[in-house]
């Protein structure tokens, strides 16, 4: 079983910003002498707006802001491809300043540096995570949830008489074809924007090896919000990846006494249990897990992958399919499906999908490589 990191790209899944239990005193599941020292930074400028931020809103834009008001001003600029020109990228988690500087950044990223930019203008923000099924991804044993936050901008009077879902004024979303008006959301505090930051960093770190770093990123968005349950989660991981076992079990249960069906911590202990020799509680857990999510992540994934090894295309486009249906965005169910349709004859849909993969990918590596398969794709002289 894999290790689950309930982190990255755009949010982190679950309790972020639900009234619970007491906050747990941080200093109880902390283990600082267990890791190198990093250079993570307690307080990151995530919000802060940087002297080219500055600029741009007064030199840049600033007859669109006269113009159209500075809430309409604003966003028409971030719409605009001739005016910010911004890019989605989920390569890693950028504060404020680090995405204007890039024009790119995860959906957080663009959301902190919207709201760095509105409050220079004097706008009123608020941070709203969507409540949606998350994107799963994975690097080696590694599992990661991501799931997706916006941000609701006003006029300093409430002047904008537009609602969004209970939200007076403008919602920004940087998905492609985000369903505002049916969107489920919650308000989230800024402490808790600022621990979902820090734990994207920790994920980040961690999906690259760098275990002592990424401990030092998930400690400091645990001391940002005590209650977001997915940075306590993180830091189980993190002590499993260590090999500290007593530790990492203590702290999966703690999320599991506050939350009884987190199936991150409960998949995460399951692991834990084996490997420590409780195999009863550990096959006990398991079964509970199953009745919880009776398909883990990437069921339908992997048993496309082996439908397709065998020749069994149309199997494979079934299974592909299915797991498309509750993970859309996952590029590697598109390529799949399109190998599989690929195998069928059916080049039109395995065309389809081959972009769709390249669409997507969040690392401009997967896009070149999706990118040269259609290229090729395209060479030949089917119809």
């Amino acid at each position: 079983m894999r290790s689950i990191v309930a982190a990255l790209a755009c949010l982190i899944l679950a309790a972020c910003a639900t009234s619970g239990p007491a906050p747990v005193d941080p200093s109880s599941l902390l283990l600082d002498t267990a890791f190198q020292a990093r250079a993570v930074p307690a307080s990151p400028k995530l919000l802060d707006a940087s002297d080219a931020m500055k600029r741009y809103l007064a030199e840049d834009i600033a007859g669109d802001l006269k113009a159209h008001g500075k809430l309409r001003g604003l966003v028409a600029a971030l719409e605009s491809k001739a005016k910010l020109k911004l890019e989605y990228s989920g390569a890693v988690t950028r504060t404020a300043a680090e995405a204007f500087d890039a024009r790119a950044g995860n959906c957080l990223s663009l959301t902190v540096m919207t709201a760095a930019l509105a409050r220079e203008l004097g706008l009123s923000v608020s941070f709203h995570r969507v409540v949606a099924e998350p994107l799963w991804t994975r690097s080696g044993d590694l599992l990661f949830a991501s799931g997706h936050v916006n941000i609701a901008l006003g006029t300093p009077l409430g002047t904008d008489r537009s609602t969004f879902g209970g939200v007076k004024g403008i919602l920004v979303d940087f998905t492609p074809g985000a369903d505002l008006k049916h969107q489920r959301s919650q308000q989230i505090a800024e402490r808790t924007v600022t621990a979902m930051y820090m734990n994207n960093r920790a994920a980040e770190t961690l999906r690259g090896g760098e275990v002592d770093e990424a401990y030092w990123w998930a400690r400091g968005a645990l001391m940002a919000d005590p209650r977001f349950l997915e940075a306590i989660n993180t830091l189980g991981v993190i002590y499993s990846q260590r090999g500290n076992l007593v530790q990492a079990e203590r702290v999966f249960r703690h999320v599991l006494a506050t939350e009884a069906e987190n199936v991150s911590a409960m998949a995460n202990l399951v692991r834990v249990l084996e490997r420590t020799g409780k195999q009863a509680e550990s096959v006990a857990l398991a079964e509970r897990l199953r009745r919880v999510e009776p398909h883990p992540p990437f069921h339908f994934f992997d048993l496309g992958v082996a439908a397709l090894a065998r020749g069994d295309f149309a199997g494979a486009r079934d299974l592909f399919q299915q797991e498309l249906r509750r993970n859309s965005y996952y590029h590697e169910a598109h390529f799949g499906l399109a190998m599989a349709y690929y195998g069928l004859g059916e080049v039109r849909a395995t065309r389809e999908h081959l972009a769709a993969a390249r669409e997507a990918s969040t690392n401009t590596e997967e896009q070149n490589r999706y990118a040269a398969k259609l290229a090729w794709l395209r060479s030949q002289r089917w119809q």
